[in-house]
């Protein structure tokens, strides 16, 4: 199971064989977004608390498209042993 905070392997799409950690999970929707890969570019519009532009941020990516690395969960289960 992908839980938040585990490293995971991208199997499609444009960042296919990368690398990187969970940092939000839709359970209901079954997508994930995974730290720097997948980036867009979202619009902001200025008001008066905000400064707008064009900003980078992770999208989210469906399940099915990523695999866990399993270095990193053994690493969490042998942490939690001790």
């Amino acid at each position: 199971m992908i839980k938040k905070g585990l490293k995971v392997k991208i199997l499609a799409g444009k960042d296919k064989a990368k690398e990187g950690e969970v940092i939000e999970i839709d359970r209901s929707n079954n997508r994930a977004k995974v730290k720097d890969l997948n980036m867009i570019k979202k619009h902001i519009k200025t008001t008066k608390e905000k400064k707008g532009g064009i900003f980078s941020k992770e999208n989210f990516i469906h399940l099915s498209n990523l695999k866990l690395v399993d270095n990193q969960k053994k690493a969490k289960k042998s942490a939690g042993k001790k």
